[in-house]
Parts: structure tokens; C-alpha cells; sequence
């Protein structure tokens, strides 16, 4: 079963992609994390993304692929995997689905996380980090037992500016503009499921297990 999970940021599909992951025993793959992985271990496809990151340009979609395929390749993928953060545009889409051609492969689940703006504004103003601890609240679901204060060390806790309203809906635009089109593009293809992102996450989860059976 091979899964792509689209939502935009703050809607929580890299939670459910995780638990995804676990409940059918095949590997949340995040693009982050395969970057990462290649950088360190000084891997040649590593260190070909590394020459362009290092620029502060963006990772050529081809090279993003090759590295996506060379981790699904992985024999811990041969059941399928969950995809998390890639594609992000209709050409990353395209050189996927081409590529996966090729191998005689395709995305079975395109899964949408559906949560309207002014709640993931809403979602994400309302978190606050301990810097020193890197502990996580939310003002209205995991608020602090004595307010804008730790509770495991007692630092004063902070909106990080990636939460900041303005930032939010600036990275919401972009969503819109870049990733919204693939929602047209894999309910093209039959494969895409919507889900209501603004329910409890045990109640969103079990909205894509019934999809997935």
C-alpha cells in the first residue's frame, strides 16, 4: 500500500502519517528525514542535494526523486510506505508518477487532511516552546499548568515566529498556490481521499483506516 499524504501545514498529516505507519507496519518516509539520512551518511546523492542546499536553492525535482526512489527501493518498503512532504507541486507529481511507471508501480491513497485556514491560524498561534527544554504546549488543548511558563523547567515559554499568524498565513499562501493543485491532479486519477481534518486526531485517524481498510 503505498500512501501520500497532503494537507497544508499545521493540518497534522505528518501525526497521522506516523500513525499511518505504524498500525499497517510500513515506514513514514519524509523527505526531511531521507535528506537528511543521505547528507550524513556522505551518500553520492546526498552530497549532490548538499551542493545545492548549502546555496540556499531548492533540491532539482529529479534529484528529490531519485533519492525518494532509492529510499523506497529499501527492502523495509516492500509492503509500501507513507510519503510525508513530497510532492509539493504538480512537476515533483508528474517526475514521481513517471518514475513509478517505469517500475511498473503507482500510489494507491492520496490522502487528504482537510482543515480551512482560519482553524490551522487558530491551531498553530495557539502553541508555545520551552527553548530550553524544547517542550511543546497549546494554549487552549496542552496548556501550561502557570501560564507562559514550563512546566518541566520553569523557562518562560514563547510563540516561535514560524507560529506567528502573519508567517502562518504567508506559508498558507503558498500552500494554496504550489500544493493545491494536486488535489485536482490525484482526484484525476481516482486515488484521492478527503478527510475532516478539524476532528479530535483519533477521530481523523479512524477516517483514513476505514478508507484504507
Amino acid at each position: 500500500m503505498k500512501i501520500i499524504m497532503l494537507g497544508a501545514p499545521g493540518a497534522g498529516k505528518g501525526t497521522q502519517a506516523k500513525m499511518i505507519a505504524e498500525k499497517y507496519g510500513i515506514p513514514h518516509v519524509s523527505t526531511g528525514d531521507i535528506f537528511r539520512a543521505n547528507i550524513k551518511n556522505g551518500t553520492e546523492l546526498g552530497m549532490e542535494a548538499k551542493k545545492y542546499m548549502d546555496q540556499g536553492l531548492l533540491v532539482p525535482d529529479e534529484l528529490t526523486v531519485k533519492i525518494l526512489l532509492d529510499r523506497v527501493a529499501q527492502e523495509d518498503c516492500g509492503k509500501g510506505y507513507v510519503l510525508d512532504g513530497f510532492p509539493r507541486t504538480i512537476p515533483q507529481a508528474e517526475v514521481l508518477e513517471e518514475a513509478l511507471n517505469k517500475l511498473g508501480e503507482k500510489i494507491d491513497f492520496a490522502v487528504n487532511v482537510d482543515v480551512p485556514d482560519e482553524n490551522i491560524v487558530r491551531r498553530m498561534s495557539g502553541r508555545r516552546a520551552c527553548l530550553k527544554c524544547g517542550a511543546t504546549y497549546h494554549v487552549e488543548h496542552i496548556p501550561p499548568k502557570k501560564e507562559d511558563v514550563c512546566d518541566t523547567c520553569g523557562s518562560e515559554l514563547v510563540l516561535r515566529d514560524d507560529d506567528k499568524p502573519e508567517t502562518v498565513s504567508n506559508r498558507l499562501k503558498v500552500y494554496h498556490e504550489q500544493t493545491q493543485p494536486l488535489i485536482d491532479f490525484y482526484t484525476a486519477r481516482g486515488i484521492l481521499k478527503t478527510v475532516d481534518g478539524t476532528l479530535d486526531m483519533k477521530d481523523v485517524f479512524a477516517s483514513i483506516t476505514d478508507i484504507l481498510g
